[in-house]
Parts: structure tokens; sequence; C-alpha cells
């Protein structure tokens, strides 16, 4: 049986050098606040309610702004979101 070649990359983890998948992370974040989801704005996460505090630029690593957008704080802490996996209150 033959070795697995091996990529170095794991899911939602964009390479140095590779486009953005879909959009960047400013056309995510203007479409995220087209929806209404700007800084401040109370939000629930699931049924976890929170409060927008930031967008997240991050270009590379696990959550990558183009994909998580968002940056909700809330009671259970800090975490990064896609517009799809909120709620407006």
């Amino acid at each position: 049986m033959a070795a697995k070649e091996r990529t170095g990359s794991r899911p939602g983890k964009r390479q140095t050098g590779q486009p953005a998948a879909g959009m960047t992370c400013a056309a995510a974040i203007h479409a995220a606040m087209q929806r209404g989801f700007v800084v401040g704005r109370e939000v629930l996460v699931g049924s976890v309610p929170g409060i927008v505090v930031g967008y997240n630029i991050a270009s590379f690593g696990n959550f990558i702004g183009n994909v998580y957008p968002l940056v909700v704080r809330t009671a259970l802490g800090v975490t990064k979101c896609s517009a799809d996996e909120l709620q407006l209150v």
C-alpha cells in the first residue's frame, strides 16, 4: 500500500499564496454588516445571547475571516462566527 500524499493543509485553513475561497475578508465583513451584524448589536449564537464586538480579519489559521467574519462575546466567552450561525435579537 502506498503512503498517503500529505499536503500539510487542514479543512478551513488557507495556505500562503492560495486565493481565498469565495470572497475576501472585507467582502465577508461587508456582507455581514449589510445583514445588520454591526458592532454592539445583540445576537443569538444558537440559544446563547451575545453581542457583536468586532470583525475577524485573519487571513490564515483555523478561523479565517472570509469564513468567520464576526467576533461575538457571550457569557461562555468570545467566539468567531459566520452570519449564518447568528440571529439578530
